[in-house]
C-alpha cells in the first residue's frame, strides 16, 4: 500500500510548501501530492487554489499576476497540528515546480502532480507540455504521476506523453458531472493505466463497483486522516491512500 502525503502533509505543515516537503520526505513517505498552476507569464508554480488569498498573505488570481510577484508571495502558516514546526515555515514564499522538482529528484519518491484547471475545467495553452517538460528536465519523469479532476485533461497528457502515466481524482461532484459514478468509471477505465482515487466516502458507498471496474492496482482512497479509517482503508486491497496525516498512516502501516 503506498501512502502518498496529500499537498505534503497539509494538517502538519502548511500545504504546498518547501518546508513541508522537506519534512515528508524526512518523514519516510512513499509518495507527494502537490498542485501546479500557472502564472500569467506562463510559469509554473506550485499552489492549490486559483486564488492566493487562503494559503498566502497575496490576494487575486494566480494566473492574473506575472511569477516574479507570486514566487514573492508568502504563505500563510496554516492549520497544521505541530505548531512549533509550522513556525520554521514563516516567511517562506510560493514555491516554484523546478524548485520542488529539485526538492524530490535525489529521492526515491513517487510525485503526483495535480495540473490544476480553471473554473471551466480549462487549461492555458500549452501547459500539459510545458509540465511534462520540467518533469523530464529534472530527471523525475519515470516516477512521477499525473493527475487532475478532468478527463480531457487527463487524455491530453496521454497524447502528448503516450508513456506517461495518470491518475484521477473522484468525488460525489465530479462524478455527478461526468453523469453518475458508473460513466464516471467506465470513462476512467478506458483511459490505459488510469488510476483512481476516490473520495473516501463514496469509495465505501460504491466500494464493490469501483473495484470491479478497475482492479486493486488502479484504485486509491483520499483523503484518509482519522485512525479507525487510516486502519480501515489500509486493510482493504487498494493501490494507495492519500492522507493530510501520513505520520498517522506509517505509523499503521508498520503495526500491520
Amino acid at each position: 500500500m503506498i501512502i502518498v502525503g496529500h499537498r505534503g502533509a497539509r494538517n502538519l505543515w502548511p500545504e504546498n510548501s518547501m518546508g513541508g516537503f522537506r519534512r515528508l520526505i524526512a518523514l519516510g513517505a512513499d509518495a507527494v501530492e502537490f498542485d501546479v498552476q500557472e502564472t500569467r507569464d506562463g510559469k509554473a508554480v506550485v499552489i492549490h487554489d486559483p486564488l492566493l488569498d487562503r494559503t498566502t498573505e497575496g490576494t487575486g488570481a494566480v494566473r492574473e499576476h506575472d511569477a516574479a510577484e507570486v514566487l514573492a508571495t508568502r504563505l500563510r502558516k496554516g492549520q497544521g497540528a505541530q505548531e512549533e514546526q509550522r513556525a520554521d515555515e514563516a516567511g517562506e514564499c510560493v514555491p516554484s515546480l523546478a524548485e520542488v522538482l529539485k526538492l524530490f529528484a535525489p529521492t526515491r519518491m513517487e510525485l503526483h502532480v495535480e495540473i490544476k484547471t480553471d473554473a471551466a475545467g480549462e487549461l492555458p495553452p500549452g501547459a500539459v507540455a510545458r509540465t511534462v517538460q520540467a518533469l523530464h528536465d529534472a530527471g523525475v519523469a519515470e516516477r512521477s504521476i499525473l493527475t487532475c479532476f478532468v478527463p480531457e485533461v487527463l487524455a491530453q497528457v496521454l497524447a502528448h506523453w503516450p508513456r506517461g502515466r495518470v491518475l484521477a481524482s473522484l468525488d460525489h461532484r465530479s462524478a455527478e458531472m461526468l453523469g453518475g459514478i458508473t460513466r464516471a468509471l467506465a470513462r476512467y477505465a478506458a483511459l490505459p493505466g488510469c488510476i483512481v482515487a476516490v473520495e473516501k466516502k463514496l469509495l465505501a458507498a460504491t466500494w464493490p463497483q469501483c473495484l470491479a471496474a478497475l482492479g486493486s492496482e488502479r484504485l486509491g482512497a483520499w483523503v484518509v486522516n482519522e485512525p479507525d479509517e487510516i486502519a480501515q482503508w489500509l486493510a482493504m486491497p487498494l493501490r494507495q491512500i492519500t492522507t493530510d496525516r501520513p505520520d498517522l498512516a506509517l505509523a499503521a502501516r508498520a503495526r500491520t
